[in-house]
């Protein structure tokens, strides 16, 4: 059964938005697993070096800490060209039959226009974020809940993925997560201080670059980018870098600790299983009038075990 714990988010939501009355858990993570490294025809070599990281730009959110802008140096390191997909991720539970994090707790986090108007009936809704639905048996195999599949998206994002999945993942590929810096170093594709990883116009030229909310968040999507929920994971034009999907699709978990001071150092005695991990990136439900976080440099975060319908993951790995 699950109680319902009122706190707001972006434009994700938590476990922590929910109380379990049993939280069961025994999810397979072993990183002796560590092999031959998977899909590695798809890992674009970046040099690192030095770059500004943040903004301090108006449309922000300071509150974040996505300034103030800094200039941060990383080493050259290898990153997906694309997040992992379903099929890379069924090859994955194929070979290892891990069971995710959705699997093990029996639920996961659905937008409400993927649920039949018979299934709304059966799960239940949050009132600090509507639009959320916690769905039984909803993971990344079946990602609306029973009677879904993911036949038709193979080439789509895997989602209802946790951090301690994608770690598990990652262990398996013989890769890991990006630190956050990476990731926004990665994202940016070579331009210094831009809105998003193409530039600093939405839509240059009236053309699509990335998969969000058109229209009138949550209620109506125009689909002016041809997508209401995930698209393929090489849809869109790349970022200079030749990296897919830098903005919207899905929230992509990195590696760091979330604060909203990075610039500090977090004090380890206040980590416990609830302290939040980074996502960036934005996804197919960010809007402006809401969640304006599909820029380049924008920060949220979720829990560890959290997994919904809009996040993903992409790996990297040292040069």
């Amino acid at each position: 059964m699950l109680k319902e714990n009122n706190e707001r988010s972006c434009c994700s939501v938590s476990r922590s938005s929910i109380k379990l009355e049993k939280t069961n858990i025994t999810t397979y993570i072993n990183e002796s697993d560590k092999q031959d490294i998977k899909f590695n025809k798809k890992m674009v070599y970046l040099p690192g070096g030095e770059f500004l990281m943040g903004t301090d730009d108006e449309e922000g959110f300071p509150s974040d800490g996505e300034g103030p802008v800094r200039k941060i140096k990383v080493n050259p390191f290898y990153i997906d060209s694309h997040t992992v997909s379903n099929e890379e991720f069924n090859q994955f539970v194929e070979e290892t039959g891990y069971k995710t994090e959705a699997e093990n707790f029996g639920w996961s986090f659905v937008f409400y226009k993927f649920i039949s108007p018979e299934m709304k009936n059966k799960v239940q809704q949050l009132s600090g974020t509507p639009w959320w639905f916690a769905v039984e048996e909803a993971y990344w195999f079946q990602p609306e809940g029973p009677e879904s599949n993911i036949e038709e998206r193979m080439n789509h994002p895997v989602i209802h993925v946790s951090w301690n999945d994608a770690i598990a993942f990652c262990n398996w590929a013989g890769k890991r997560l990006p630190t956050e810096a990476e990731w926004e170093y990665a994202g940016r594709g070579g331009l210094e201080q831009k809105k998003y990883p193409w530039g600093d116009e939405l839509t240059p030229n009236d053309e699509q670059y990335c998969n969000i909310w058109q229209g009138n968040f949550p209620r109506e999507n125009t689909e002016e980018d041809g997508f209401l929920g995930t698209a393929p994971v090489e849809a869109f034009p790349p970022n200079g870098f030749g990296l897919y999907n830098m903005a919207g699709n899905v929230w992509e978990w990195c590696e760091d600790w979330f604060t909203n001071h990075p610039d500090r150092k977090m004090d380890e005695k206040q980590i416990n299983n609830q302290t939040p991990k980074v996502t960036r990136g934005g996804s197919y439900l960010c809007h402006k009038s809401y969640c304006n976080r599909y820029r380049v440099a924008a920060r949220s975060s979720n829990t560890m075990d959290s997994s919904t319908g809009n996040m993903g993951f992409r790996c990297v790995m040292d040069a």
